[in-house]
């Protein structure tokens, strides 16, 4: 049987019955006992590279460091028909068998967050407006306002003139802005370029209402009306200080609005997005 590279176990992995699945469960063991009871669902975990290792997933990104393999160092990295880096893989799973699959751009992301690991909640924050996940940006905005309340209770626990550094870098501690982060390992987007190209007008509003200077006269009333039941108004006065999100700028210089290209936006939206003296 063909094991994982790292920690010689199979290439399976045990996943725990959904809410309602463990709920019909407890009922069906009130009815006929504990022989009904359901075991752990079993499914394929595994990752074979270009070179024939085989890895769980999570071992592999654990792993993964370079270019080369983690066990056997062959070289991973191929060219895409277009000349891009890629590396292929035949990845089983519970959704099934996907053949050359390209995972570097995931092996990067996690290989700058072990570098970096206060910048996930970031990441994770771009994808949220990737995907137009309101709920999800809301729910992660107050926990990141909770762990700067803790922060800022930490630093005065400090001697005066003490600093802090964020684990796997160099500077001095300093917040992190997620709602102004932009994403060095793709083209410097911010969440606002990222809802303009992928047609989020509802995040596109939220980080308007969030970062932006735009007049609050000019949102719809619904808009506002959502922000209010949400708590968002705390958080627009906590977090207006920076720099408006609108004049952010990508590795090519452009700004949101320079992606904007009509979709769902909305013409009188495109025309807010626009930075401040455009």
């Amino acid at each position: 049987m063909t094991t994982c590279s790292v920690c010689q176990t199979p290439l399976t992995l045990e996943i725990e019955p959904e809410e309602e699945e463990k709920q019909e469960e407890d009922e069906d063991q009130n009815v006929a006992g504990p022989s009904n009871s359901k075991s752990h669902q079993t499914v394929p975990d595994d990752v074979e590279l270009a070179c024939g290792c085989h890895y769980h997933w999570q071992c592999l990104l654990d792993a993964y460091q370079s270019p080369n393999c983690p066990t056997c160092t062959r070289l991973i990295i191929s060219a895409s028909p277009s000349g891009a880096e890629q590396v292929l893989c035949n990845l089983n799973n519970e959704g099934g068998l996907q053949t050359d699959l390209d995972i570097l751009p995931v092996l990067a992301e996690e290989s700058y967050l072990k570098s970096y690991p206060k910048e996930r909640k970031c990441r994770a924050f771009l994808e949220f407006c990737r995907e137009g996940d309101v709920e999800a940006i809301v729910e992660l905005l107050k926990d990141t306002r909770q762990d700067d309340d803790e922060d800022d209770e930490e630093d005065d626990d400090n001697e005066e003139g003490d600093s802090m550094e964020f684990e796997g870098t160099t500077s001095p501690r300093v917040a992190i802005d997620i709602l102004r982060y932009q994403d060095p390992l793709g083209s410097m987007y911010s969440g606002l370029h990222l809802a303009v190209i992928h047609n989020k007008p509802v995040i596109i509003w939220l980080l308007l209402f969030l970062a932006s200077q735009v007049n609050l006269d000019l949102f719809p009333h619904e808009v506002l009306q959502a922000a209010e039941e949400s708590d968002l108004t705390e958080q627009r006065k906590h977090r207006m200080g920076g720099v408006d999100i609108r004049a952010l700028r990508d590795a090519d210089g452009r700004t949101a609005v320079q992606h904007a290209n009509g979709g769902s936006i909305g013409s009188d939206l495109i025309v807010l997005i626009a930075p401040p003296g455009e």
